[in-house]
């Protein structure tokens, strides 16, 4: 991922840009498993928190490669972690999510 314009030198700018980006795709890992999406219209998705982890600075005028992985996906809650890498391999961030999943209720 990268950001699409750019973005202010200050650590604190590119921070929360990464913060931004880092929270758009986390739950959708914890569903893949149940061959659906958080698009899902019979599905109520939220996160409960979301909590991240600066290694070093880095700029984002340029790629970096975000993995992600769900170690449990189970009564109604999801969990995600996810590594940001620059484009040579260096870790800047990680993240770490946990989300309630639930079929909506009938109404």
């Amino acid at each position: 991922m990268r950001a699409t314009g750019p973005v202010p030198d200050d650590r604190r700018y590119q921070a929360a840009v990464l913060a931004y980006l880092s929270d758009m795709t986390l739950l959708d890992t914890s569903l893949y498993a149940h061959g659906t999406s958080i698009f899902d219209q019979s599905l109520q998705v939220a996160s409960l928190d979301h909590s991240m982890w600066f290694h070093r600075p880095c700029k984002l005028d340029d790629w970096l490669l975000y993995t992600q992985d769900s170690p449990s996906a189970s009564g109604a809650r999801g969990l995600t972690r996810g590594s940001l890498f620059t484009r040579s391999g260096l870790l800047v961030a990680s993240v770490a999510q946990e989300g309630l999943i639930r079929k909506k209720a009938n109404e």
